[in-house]
């Protein structure tokens, strides 16, 4: 019997992720002759990028949010184009059909509503945008309960740990534990951190990423990310997902089980690898992916997290204990932050401040429906621009 063709609605195809899920796409179709159908291609303001995308995969919808970036897309064709901020919500609610993959790789907090809608719709969420579950957790992961749907996820230490966990029960697992890569500022004093530059937080080791998530992964605040969106993925406590430095960035996650078995996942840092797992799963194909030379792996080291250093992680697990908008609040704080470092305006170590005080601030509310988000996610985004313009003015 014949494989069904994969039908793709790719969310922020421009950026790094959206760029490798093409490439592999293009793979799977000219190497494996897996048929896959890119059906919508959304982007955020890079609509050139977007238009050439959009003339080499041909698909049937186009969307950017940037709608001053219009002329930039030149003609498509056929294509039905969606500008502004609700581009990604109307093609999944006209395109999507149950079984489409959509590949969630819009950043920051932009993406939980298209996602809510795809999940909707029955189709197969691959999920590359942490915010998603961080801010909206409870929501997503009770909607895909309800309508037995499917998330898969994309980041490579959640698809580690998705792959080593499928080596027992979910009962049978002791605890997961994330890697991180350490980011440039590993081995940085605390002082010496205080005085980090914007160049210096980008200057990343091992990973080539946005620069939004380059800064989180500087501070911890991705892996802090990652523990939140573990925590509703596999439906584990904070006590029971640890997170270690691994500066090879090989090892991406481990499963521990109750028995004491430990099984791991191990591959180059390519984010093709875990984009390929999530488009083809169950069934794994020959991929595009780097692959580890084991004549040239010379050890792996691994070493505690410094949470003196890097305090994200204790904010994680605060998150989790508190629930409710607690994750949505964090989010959004951690956005502005970044923004605001990013342009000169704050220090790289008040990043992880403003996102504590924030938690502070805002206590906890129940989320009952994605208004309940937005209205948390605004209002600490307006906490916390009031906070750096307090300081900044």
């Amino acid at each position: 019997m014949a494989t069904p063709p994969i039908r793709l609605i790719l969310l922020g195809s421009t950026g790094s992720i959206g760029v490798s899920t093409l490439e592999v796409v293009e793979h799977l179709e000219t190497t494996t002759h897996r048929r896959c159908e890119v059906v919508a291609l959304v982007a955020g303001r890079n609509a050139k990028a977007l238009a050439e995308q959009a003339r080499r995969h041909r698909p049937r919808a186009v969307g950017l949010a940037d709608e001053a970036a219009r002329a930039d897309l030149g003609d498509l064709g056929d294509a039905s184009i969606h500008l502004g901020e609700h581009a990604a919500l109307e093609i999944i609610e006209t395109f999507a059909r149950p079984g489409d993959v959509v590949m969630g790789a819009m950043v920051g907090a932009a993406g939980i509503g298209p996602t809510m809608a795809a999940i909707r719709k029955g189709c197969r969420i691959a999920l590359a945008n942490k915010e998603t579950l961080v801010a909206a957790g409870s929501l997503v992961m009770g909607e895909v309960a309800a309508r037995g749907g499917e998330l898969l996820p994309v980041d490579s230490e959640h698809s580690a740990l998705f792959q080593a966990m499928r080596c027992g029960e979910s009962r049978e697992v002791r605890r997961v534990v994330l890697t991180a890569s350490g980011g440039p500022f590993r081995t940085w004093p605390l002082e010496r951190l205080r005085r980090a530059t914007v160049s210096d937080a980008l200057a990343h080791p091992t990973w080539k990423m946005g620069r939004k998530v380059t800064i989180d992964s500087a501070s911890l605040m991705n892996k802090a990310l990652e523990v939140i969106e573990a925590h509703w993925l596999f439906g584990l406590p904070a006590d029971r997902i640890e997170a270690i430095v691994h500066p090879q960035s090989v090892v991406h996650g481990f499963a521990e089980f109750v028995d004491g078995s430990v099984i791991a996942q191990l591959s180059p840092p390519d984010m093709k690898m875990p984009i390929q797992c999530a488009l083809t799963h169950p069934e794994r194909v020959d991929g595009c992916a780097n692959r580890l030379d084991w004549t040239r792996l010379r050890g792996l080291e691994f070493e505690p997290v410094d949470r003196e250093r890097f305090p994200a992680l204790d904010l994680a697990d605060e998150v989790i204990r508190r629930g409710g908008s607690a994750g949505a609040v964090f989010n959004a704080a951690n956005e502005i932050a970044v923004e605001a470092f990013l342009a000169g305006r704050i220090g790289f170590t008040r990043i992880h401040e403003l996102v504590a005080e924030a938690l502070d601030a805002l206590p906890p509310q129940p989320l009952r429906s994605l208004d309940d988000v937005a209205a948390a996610d605004a209002a600490a985004r307006a906490w916390a621009e009031e906070q750096i313009a307090s300081v900044v003015g």
